[in-house]
């Protein structure tokens, strides 16, 4: 009688967790990918924020690198030591490293990093083909 007890309560158990398995295993988009990020509408801002106070004609940035952020034009031409963006490439592009604390200088120069939110959709950016849209 014991041994029917646990072998039924083993099997009620097993039904449990057969039928919330089942229940998981359709979940293939989970972690589907958020829409494309926009330049305009999530890059720009963060630029605006907190780089183009140095980094515009005159500033303290732009004179030191060349690094013009006021427009896509301008980040997308670089420095005058290369390239910020390589589309497609987070982990290569300056821009990244930069914000991300990956090079000898990080910035915002002289300030607090950019929280992880605003460097994650940077990356993410990038990785997308850092679109001009």
């Amino acid at each position: 009688m014991k041994r029917l007890s646990i072998t039924l309560a083993g099997m009620v158990a097993g039904g449990f967790v057969i039928a919330g398995a089942a229940s998981l295993a359709p979940i293939r988009h989970a972690c589907a990918a958020q829409p494309q990020l926009s330049y305009s509408e999530d890059i720009a801002p963060i630029l605006r924020g907190w780089c183009v106070s140095c980094h515009q004609p005159g500033g303290e940035g732009y004179n030191a690198s060349g690094l013009d952020l006021t427009t896509y034009e301008g980040m997308m031409k670089g420095t005058k030591y290369g390239p910020m963006v390589i589309a497609g490439k987070p982990d290569v592009s300056n821009l990244f490293r930069l914000v991300n604390g990956d090079a000898k200088i990080q910035m915002p120069f002289q300030h607090r990093p950019l929280p992880n939110c605003l460097r994650q959709n940077i990356w993410s950016w990038i990785f997308e083909g850092a679109k001009n849209n």
